[in-house]
């Protein structure tokens, strides 16, 4: 019996809050075994051309992605975006508005922080996440930068001592310094994906508590709901295959891999999640064409 070819469409690299670079993500993926990974940035596509250049080198398919920031009546939804066109002018226009969304989110969280004596310097976060991706300022405007970055000038100007008490303390939802960010709704965000050819799936549903809004961007514009996700369990999973069956839509799934801290996977391992190869082919049939008027 043939082995089915494996792929993984929800991966971080270090252009955003991912641990490894994303040529690094690709050796991985390799070195798992999978035939196909998507890079899903939050916010950017800043690592999906090293990643490709990766891919090509070490025969391994590589999904062009990204995960958009929205929220719906105060209730956060990410949205997966793959097959966009990344030349498209607004496309990548819309990226900056959201990395901008976060920028301004930054600056209340070091603000809260000097008001808790934590005195962190934007400078110091730019110098976490350049450290982190291993680029220099002339590419800082590519990466998204967020809280792990934050966490990481904590842990450098030695406030705290690891990412889970930066975030237990200072940054998770409820915590001292955290501040919601303001987002597009993702129905919007859809249109976007649309917009510039791409194809839009909601990412990790068992997350947001939300089923009745999550089937309604199924049925209202969403091309797949994410079924397959490491912080789904076998409940989750049979609820939202039956979903997207209800919606006419793909079922897909990834791992959503951060990177290793120490021997653990935030949230899961590479491919540890996946679907058939054959899932990426039906991804990519639904492409459309970008909007002239984008271009």
């Amino acid at each position: 019996m043939a082995i089915t070819k494996l792929a993984d469409l929800h991966s971080h690299t270090t252009a955003s809050d991912g641990l490894h670079a994303p040529g690094e993500v690709v050796a991985m993926a390799v070195k798992a075994g999978l035939a196909a990974i998507a890079i899903t940035d939050h916010d950017t596509i800043a690592g999906v051309a090293e990643a490709q250049a990766a891919g090509m080198k070490l025969g391994i398919q590589i999904v062009p992605g990204v995960e958009l920031s929205t929220n719906a009546g105060g209730q956060d939804i990410h949205v997966l975006g793959y097959f966009t066109d990344n030349g498209n002018e607004q496309w990548l226009s819309r990226l900056i508005r959201l990395r901008g969304g976060r920028s301004h989110r930054n600056e209340e969280i070091l603000s809260k922080l000097r008001q808790l004596g934590l005195p962190v310097q934007m400078a110091d976060v730019h110098a976490a996440a350049m450290k982190r991706a291993g680029v220099g300022p002339e590419s800082l405007s590519a990466l998204t930068i967020g809280r792990p970055h934050i966490a990481q000038a904590l842990i450098d100007n030695g406030f705290v001592s690891d990412m889970e008490e930066a975030f237990r303390v200072y940054l998770a939802e409820g915590a001292a310094a955290y501040v919601s960010q303001s987002r597009v709704h993702p129905l919007e965000a859809i249109g976007w994906i649309k917009e510039a050819g791409g194809v839009a799936v909601i990412a990790h549903p068992g997350l947001y508590g939300a089923d009745e809004l999550v089937e309604e961007l199924c049925r209202s514009g969403a091309d797949g709901v994410e079924v397959f996700h490491s912080d789904h369990g076998p409940a989750e999973e049979k609820r939202y295959s039956a979903m997207a069956k209800r919606c006419g839509i793909l079922e897909t799934g990834g791992s959503d891999f951060h990177g290793l801290r120490g021997n653990q996977s935030y949230h899961g391992d590479l491919g540890s999640r996946n679907v058939p190869l054959s899932r990426v082919e039906e991804l990519e049939a639904l492409r459309r064409q970008p909007s002239a008027s984008h271009l």
